[in-house]
């Protein structure tokens, strides 16, 4: 097949609605192709992250119930309305954990960093469109063509409302086609406007709902309270609502010296290392002043005001809101500290530091991804060029039956003088391939 050929079928195929709300991105001849061993470790990883997350819960519910520090809770439920949390703390959901885990993994000279765990995902659809395309063009895709549809039935069943708000409604069209495509026969999906769950649906009473909002979207949502009554009554619902679980701060309580010793017991050992080699420091910017003689771990500063008069060289650090805002929402609140001026640098820090009562934010070490090559067809004259760029990797993962399965890997390219890494105009959009792949 000629390159011209591959591009037809690829425009081909886009559905008619996209799958982006008024998004673009740069189509490629081919996958990403990663070596077997590599993907295997991505394999692992899924079920690493489900312990993780189900030592999270854990955790949250002890420091609750006073088995845990009572700082971690504090940490967590900050920002949120009390209604909230007593209604994410009731004993029916004590065990319940989001049942699609999607890392962002950024491709490093030595394997990978994982740099948060996005639990509200866009790119499911896409992603379930490209592994069924680069699959017809006869690549060996990591889930194959079929990976994440049969991953989201397996989660959700054959009778789910998909519930999108409108601060989420960019991706509606890419779970409009993955609903479209998971509807086999016996299967009721459909598609909702969070906003229009009180209307009567043409699922009668569906068995499960799918949550595409994050938490701190309730307050705009009007049917927001009948669908926690609908929760409350039996429905289930994945992600959860437990707002702890949205918070980015868990990679820095992760490595917690004072919580080292849970983590250990809860992931093992042998988790709990393989973690730690992927999870870069972070901390929790906390205002509370430390003792004289203390200094923050790893830092060896006994103040965030030391952090500030750090050189260019030194500020290899990314500064993020942790959840519960619009700003933990993708690339916005987040600040590369090398690249602004000390000025900014040290305004970044005070914002911070005010913000913590409601807003807490994570300081986290700047991970260095490497640089590849990679085809993509200029979208001006459909020739094709190759991209020197950053790849971040978005492995998905569907945990259902005491198992957890790789549905497809995103691989989101951009250029190599970009920073920050998401789905960008100028960026190459691709699944994952075994590296010996080839149609």
């Amino acid at each position: 097949m000629t390159a011209t050929d591959t591009l037809a079928r690829l425009h081909a195929a886009i559905p008619t609605a996209g799958l982006f709300a008024e998004k673009d991105w740069l189509l490629s001849p081919e996958p990403l192709r990663l070596d077997a061993a590599f993907i295997e470790e991505l394999e692992k990883l899924g079920h690493r992250l489900t312990i993780f997350q189900r030592a999270q819960n854990e955790l949250y519910h002890r420091s609750v119930n006073g088995k845990a520090p009572a700082w971690i809770a504090d940490y967590l439920d900050r920002g949120k309305p009390p209604e909230l949390i007593e209604f994410a703390r009731r004993k029916q959901f004590r065990n319940d954990v989001p049942q699609v885990i999607r890392p962002d993994l950024l491709l490093t000279a030595d394997g990978f960093a994982i740099t948060e765990l996005d639990s509200v995902p866009g790119g499911i659809g896409l992603t379930a469109w490209l592994g069924k395309i680069y699959a017809e063009l006869g690549f060996d895709i990591v889930g194959g063509a079929d990976g994440m549809p049969a991953g989201f039935r397996s989660v959700l069943g054959e009778n789910a409302d998909i519930l999108v708000s409108e601060e989420s409604a960019t991706y509606r069209p890419e779970m409009q086609w993955l609903a479209d495509r998971a509807n086999e026969p016996g299967a009721q999906w459909r598609v909702r406007r969070a906003e229009d769950f009180n209307r009567e649906s043409k699922i009668e009473n569906p068995k499960s709902l799918y949550r595409f909002f994050e938490l701190f979207d309730l307050p705009n949502i009007a049917a927001a309270q009948t669908i926690l009554n609908a929760v409350a009554d039996g429905t289930r619902i994945t992600p959860p609502i437990k707002p702890w679980l949205e918070e980015k701060m868990w990679l820095a309580l992760f490595w917690s010296r004072p919580l080292r010793e849970f983590w250990r017991r809860e992931l093992s050992e042998r988790n709990f290392l393989i973690l730690q080699k992927h999870i870069p420091q972070s901390w929790v910017l906390d205002p509370a002043p430390l003792p004289h003689h203390a200094v923050l771990p790893w830092l060896n500063i006994s103040s965030w005001d030391e952090l500030k008069t750090f050189s260019q060289k030194e500020r290899d650090f990314v500064l993020k809101v942790s959840g519960f805002s619009p700003d933990a929402w993708g690339s916005r609140g987040v600040t590369v500290a090398a690249d602004v001026p000390q000025t900014e640098w040290a305004a970044a820090i005070d914002r911070a530091l005010a913000d913590f009562p409601h807003h807490p934010q994570v300081l986290m070490r700047f991970a260095h991804s490497r640089i590849v090559e990679h085809p993509y067809f200029d979208p001006a004259n459909g020739e094709i060029r190759t991209m020197r760029g950053r790849v971040r990797l978005c492995p998905y993962y569907f945990v259902a039956g005491g198992e957890t399965k790789l549905g497809g890997i995103l691989a989101t390219i951009v250029p190599a003088d970009k920073k920050l890494i998401h789905g960008m105009r100028d960026a190459i959009l691709v699944p994952v391939a075994a590296s010996a792949s080839a149609p």
